[in-house]
């Protein structure tokens, strides 16, 4: 029993490697300029470790988006965590605005980058146009999710269905407007996130 211990925390060890040198490559690379030789050389492995890990390269870029949208390798859905239940559990609306943006911010900081690769790389890759799809629909779940928390405390503004509230912070939240406010516009992360919190805030919240 210890020996099989023993070899599940290698294996997993060795995922962690290869999943943090294929994010480093896929972001300075992308998803075409970088191979799973390169992948297993920065890891420390043989490519044939890899192959036997995650089978492709979209694979591989799944994992590594998946680690990068939770900040670990735990069978922890997003809005299982922490993060998010504890947002459940607050009455103040404005709060729970601010309190989603901080999180979206954390996530965006790690998966921003990752998800301009699946982006740029949709058009020509089909297994990167159907990545491109389920990282929109888990995005559009993930705030829909958030919005439902603003609907049952009843502080959405007047007249904003819960369907137009989720279109406007997938569209305020996105990860195409954050790297445009942070590297083309040289925002910090957190001035993005004192800024999209206030817009977020004024465009959906019920006022006094």
């Amino acid at each position: 029993m210890p020996q099989v211990k023993g070899r599940n925390k290698r294996s997993a060890q060795t995922r962690r490697r290869v999943v943090e040198a294929a994010h480093a490559l896929f972001v300075v690379r992308g998803y075409a300029g970088t191979t799973f030789q390169e992948i297993a050389d920065a890891a420390g492995v043989s490519v044939q470790t890899v192959y036997f890990h995650y089978g492709s390269k979209s694979g591989l870029l799944k994992e590594v988006i998946d680690v990068a949208s939770v900040g670990d390798d735990a069978p922890v859905a997003l809005l299982d965590r922490t993060g998010f239940t504890g947002l459940q559990m607050l009455e103040d609306p404005e709060a729970v605005v601010r309190g989603w943006v901080r999180e979206s911010a954390v996530i965006l900081d790690r998966v921003a980058p990752l998800l301009a690769v699946v982006r740029d790389a949709a058009g020509s890759d089909p297994d990167m146009a159907a990545q491109w799809a389920t990282n929109s629909e888990q995005r559009r779940t993930a705030h829909e999710a958030f919005v439902a928390i603003i609907a049952r405390l009843r502080a959405l503004r007047p007249g904003l269905t819960r369907r137009r509230a989720a279109d406007i912070t997938v569209g305020l939240l996105s990860p195409e407007l954050f790297l445009i406010m942070t590297r083309e516009s040289g925002w910090t992360t957190a001035q993005w996130q004192t800024w999209a919190a206030d817009h977020l805030a004024h465009d959906l919240l019920r006022r006094p």
